[in-house]
């Protein structure tokens, strides 16, 4: 019996009657003339898989139409998000807060049914689906956390038996499956032992390209099998070239795979796409268009509709399945009373779940954060005081959880002493492992691992982390993207952050990324100067709710500098605030009214180069201030006083400099300013000879700093 049973696995007795079949094909009826109004859509997928999606709403899934985020819910992913209308129609009829106005306007400015489903915009979408294969790996890390946060909060509850337990279920495609990272997410799901994980794959055998067989032929419940899951099949097609729904074999299929607690399931069910439409179904023509006027028309023959009217809902059809809301009162009573029984049973335990899911940190977390001195230690990589931050935060912060892409010892992200999150059977040698650790081996899989990650944020409340080298972010681009469309809580950490990387040359040496990842809105690019500024970006990155952050590394030590500041010491706030004036230029005169003639912009490694160039400038009497930016988008949060006062605008001679291409640096340094970078691939050589090399020295600021200069007063400005 695996440790983590997801819910009670009988949901009662199988019943179906007419109105049950009238409402799968008004869910049909729906897409197709929502798809007619907008001109556009995917209808094929919704139709078929109606009857699916309606006995999981329906028959299986718990959860409160008026309440969607109920914590005691099962979770639903529309993987092959496409198909929108396959959970947009359930949701009107079951209740959610989506009515047929809104059926009405998909795809329209202001919709709650946009073209693929979006979390936080429809009430009941679990997650932004689209990207194909997407929703599935999310789902891996929705099931994960349902695991850790079970044993966070009762872990000596019977299987089944706990407030905590519940289902994610997913519907995906032949699409979501020839995606890579579903294989990547799937192999992790093996592992993994996820049995509170079930996916319906929807098997129509047609793609926009017509046939699948052109490109995707393998025998999947096999492969599935291979990775160790619980395989099932429901196949509605009949020997003498039939087609039949029985929705009963689904709602089997599902019991089944329920009862089976130590693998997660895979049920694949054989469907026709379009169905039942007379002319189309079975082919590509109603995958990605409007069925049109006459198929419509024809369609609603086949299902008993009248084909003159469009978005017809029969009341009784609407009352029988909006009778799901007396069902839920009827869970949500059982549910509290579990709670009720859970917070006198555990309650420390409870003491924290209500602090995560209030977003509050515990008192004093701050004062265990490391400070460094230059004299004590010299100089330590980035990615060392990031670990040992970590390490100092783990007793305080239980929600703070995560791992690495088979990196954690090289980018310093596993937590001494804890766990590893895996099943309690098979034992690796050597490993220290628990269904409810802390510490996640993700193995080699940048693009899953970073789903995964976003899943395990959606399902709340605990607060995740991943991690890669930077240059490995191209694998998990998506990733991050959809964690910034969702403005999701996620800690991204990059490590070997640049051609500090050195001998493992240009394949390993990020260039374009940091560059990249800013052009991405609403991600949070943080590349500390040193260990101090470290540790107060960690707090920072802590104490914010807003998005996802890219927290870069480096791999090389880079000195303590004197002049950041500690955790809790004053002015530290300032690293939260995006960039600010690490030293200040000393003009000649000794007048401290006078502009900075120049200013020097930097991150990360980089600074500490600024701040020698600093010192070469002013012993020749050109005053020169040093601004760390270790976050643009949180310098751009700022009000235009402060952002004014760290880069007057009447200072143009300015230089930025950081061991990547300039891309992101011309907003800052205008047209008479320049900037220190890389603009090419790297190579294979020590660090330090390859700094030279390329120019990224504080000689070759300084050099940049009096052109710049020159520049600036052979024009007339001020510096």
């Amino acid at each position: 019996m695996k440790e983590t049973l997801a819910a009670d696995a009988s949901t009662g007795d199988w019943s179906w009657c007419s109105l049950d079949d009238l409402a799968v094909n008004t869910a049909r009826a729906l897409t197709m003339d929502a798809v007619e109004r907008a001109h556009s859509g995917h209808p094929g997928t919704a139709m078929s898989l109606a009857p699916v999606a309606y006995v999981l709403y329906q028959k299986i899934m718990h959860g409160i139409p008026a309440q969607p985020d109920w914590a005691g819910r099962d979770r639903f992913v529309l993987s092959c998000g496409h198909a929108g209308f396959v959970q947009y129609t359930q949701l009107y009829l079951a209740g959610y807060g989506v009515e047929l106005d809104d059926i009405k306007a998909t795809r329209q400015w202001g919709s709650l049914t946009p073209g693929h489903p979006e979390h936080g915009v429809t009430p009941g979408v679990e997650a932004t689906t689209g990207p194909l294969g997407s929703g599935f790996a999310t789902a891996v890390g929705m099931a994960m956390a349902a695991r850790r946060e079970r044993g966070l909060f009762d872990p000596s509850a019977p299987a089944g038996a706990s407030p905590f337990d519940h289902f994610v279920y997913v519907l995906c495609s032949d699409g979501d499956l020839e995606e890579g990272v579903s294989s990547e997410a799937s192999s992790l799901a093996g592992v993994q032992q996820l049995g509170n994980l079930i996916v319906l794959w929807d098997d129509n055998r047609i793609s926009i390209d017509g046939s699948t067989d052109v490109a995707f032929r393998e025998d999947v419940p096999a492969r599935y099998a291979a990775y160790g899951w619980d395989v099932h099949n429901v196949d509605f097609h009949s020997a003498d070239g039939g087609y039949q729904e029985r929705p009963e074999a689904i709602f089997e299929a599902i019991l089944k795979a329920k009862e089976v607690c130590d693998k997660p399931s895979f049920i694949a069910v054989h469907t026709r796409i379009g169905w039942p439409s007379p002319n189309m179904s079975g082919t590509e023509r109603v995958h990605g268009a409007p069925l049109g006027a006459a198929e419509v028309a024809a369609t609603k023959r086949v299902m008993g509709f009248d084909p003159e009217q469009n978005f017809f809902v029969d009341p009784e059809v609407l009352a029988h399945t909006r009778q799901l809301s007396d069902r839920a009162r009827d869970w949500k009573v059982q549910w509290d009373a579990a709670m009720t029984e859970w917070r006198v049973r555990e309650p420390q335990r409870a003491a924290l779940y209500d602090r995560l899911v209030a977003g509050s940190l515990p008192e004093g977390w701050k004062e265990a954060l490391p400070r460094f001195s230059g004299a004590e230690t010299p100089a330590i990589a980035t990615r060392t005081a990031s670990g040992k931050a970590l390490g100092a935060l783990a007793s305080l912060l239980p929600e703070l959880w995560g791992g690495s892409a088979d990196l954690a010892d090289s980018n310093k992200t596993w937590i001494p002493g804890e766990q590893s999150f895996l099943p309690a059977s098979p034992q690796v040698d050597g490993v220290d492992a628990s269904p409810y650790g802390r510490m996640v081996h993700f193995g080699i899989r940048e693009f899953a691992m970073g789903l995964s990650l976003n899943g395990m944020a959606l399902h709340g409340p605990t607060l995740p982390f991943g991690a890669t080298y930077l240059v490995f972010s191209d694998y998990m681009r998506a990733a991050v993207r959809l964690a910034a469309l969702q403005r999701l809580r996620v800690i991204f950490v990059f490590s070997h952050d640049s051609i500090g990387v050195g001998e493992d040359g240009p394949t390993h040496q990020p260039i374009e990324h940091l560059a990249s990842l800013r052009a991405m809105p609403g991600v949070a690019v943080v590349r500390p100067a040193d260990a101090n500024e470290t540790v107060v970006a960690w707090s920072a990155i802590l104490e914010r709710r807003d998005g996802p952050v890219a927290l870069v590394l480096s791999r090389q030590d880079v000195p303590v500098l004197a002049e950041t500041p500690q955790i809790g010491a004053p002015g530290a706030d300032a690293v939260g605030r995006g960039g600010y004036i690490l030293a200040e230029a000393t003009p000649p005169s000794g007048d401290s009214s006078h502009w900075a003639p120049v200013i020097l912009i930097a991150t990360g490694s980089e600074v500490a180069l600024a701040l020698a160039a600093r010192e070469t400038l002013q012993a020749a009497g050109v005053p020169t201030r040093v601004v760390s930016m270790p976050c643009v988008e949180w310098f751009l949060e700022q009000p235009d006083e402060y952002r004014e006062e760290v880069l007057p605008s009447e200072v143009r001679a300015r230089v930025a400099v950081e061991a990547g291409v300039a891309d992101s640096w011309f907003r800052w340094v205008g047209i008479d300013g320049e900037i220190v970078s890389i603009d090419h691939f790297g190579a294979s050589a020590p660090n330090t000879e390859l700094f030279e090399r390329f120019g990224i020295t504080s000689d070759h600021v300084v050099a940049a700093a009096r052109r710049t200069l020159d520049r600036c007063l052979g024009r007339g400005v001020v510096g």
